[in-house]
C-alpha cells in the first residue's frame, strides 16, 4: 500500500460549494480547501498544452459539440436543460462526429444479449462492427495460478475473462473506436491499458442493480446504507 505523503492533491469530491457558484464554474465563483482550480495552475497550464496536438483537440473539440446537442431548446431564455438523447445514441454520433467506421464492441459473456442488440444499432447507423466476447480464446483460470476455491465454478474447468485478448482482436481488427459493455472492474481496466483505439464505455458491470451502479449510490442513505459500512458482516 503506498505511503501517506503531505502533499494535498485534489479533493472535487469534498467541495461544499454550490455547483453554480464553484471556481471552476464561474469567474466569480468561490473555492473550497483543496482546489485545483486555485492551487494548481501550473498544472493546469502543463495540461492544457496538450491540446495543442491537432488530434487531441478536434477530440475534444467534437466531445464538446456532442455535450451540447444532447440537450434541447439551448436557445431559450431563461434557460432549463432539456435532456433529449441516450447513450447509444451518443456514442453513435459522436464516432460520426469523428469520422469514424470500425467499431469494437467489447463485451460480458454475460450481456451477450444486449451486445447483439448493441451490434444491430450500430450496423444500422452504418458502421463496421468488430466484438470480441469477454470469454474468447478459453483461456484457463489456472494460468493466473487461481486455486478451485478462488473460482466461480468449483466444479469443473473455468474460463477466464480475457480483456489483453479482447483488446488484441480489435487492434487487429484496425478498429477506429471502443465500446466497453459489461466488463468486469479490473478487466475493464486491463482492456483500456491494452487497446489502442479510443474506448468509451455504454454499460458498467453491477450484477446486483442490474447494471445501474448509481442504484446503490442513490439508495445509500436507505436500503443500500450497507456499503458504508463495510466492517458490519
Amino acid at each position: 500500500m503506498r505511503q501517506k505523503t503531505e502533499t494535498r492533491g485534489p479533493s472535487c469530491a469534498s467541495c461544499r460549494e454550490e455547483p453554480a457558484n464553484r471556481i471552476c464554474m464561474t469567474e466569480q465563483g468561490s473555492a473550497s480547501k483543496g482546489c485545483p482550480t486555485v492551487a494548481s495552475q501550473d498544472l493546469l497550464k502543463d495540461a492544457n498544452k496538450a491540446y495543442d496536438r491537432p488530434e487531441i483537440k478536434e477530440f475534444a473539440r467534437q466531445a464538446s459539440i456532442q455535450e451540447a446537442e444532447c440537450y434541447a431548446n439551448r436557445h431559450q431564455r431563461p434557460y432549463v436543460m432539456q435532456p433529449t438523447k441516450t447513450r447509444i445514441v451518443e456514442i453513435c454520433e459522436f464516432a460520426k462526429k469523428m469520422g469514424y467506421e470500425r467499431l469494437g464492441l467489447a463485451f460480458c459473456v454475460g450481456l451477450a444479449e444486449e451486445a447483439r442488440i448493441v451490434e444491430g444499432v450500430l450496423r444500422d447507423h452504418g458502421f463496421e462492427v468488430f466484438s470480441a466476447v469477454c470469454k474468447a480464446g478459453r483461456t484457463p483460470k489456472s494460468l493466473l495460478g487461481l486455486t478451485v476455491e478462488e473460482t466461480i465454478f468449483h466444479d469443473r474447468d473455468e474460463a477466464m475473462c480475457n480483456p489483453v485478448y479482447q483488446a488484441s482482436l480489435l487492434n487487429q481488427a484496425n478498429c477506429d473506436f471502443n465500446i466497453v459493455l459489461g466488463l468486469c472492474v479490473g478487466h475493464d481496466s486491463l482492456f483500456f491499458m491494452h487497446a489502442k483505439a479510443p474506448t468509451t464505455v455504454l454499460a458498467a458491470k453491477d450484477r446486483i442493480t442490474g447494471h445501474n451502479p448509481l442504484a446503490a449510490i442513490y439508495l445509500s442513505g436507505s436500503y443500500y446504507r450497507k456499503i458504508s459500512n463495510p466492517d458490519i458482516p
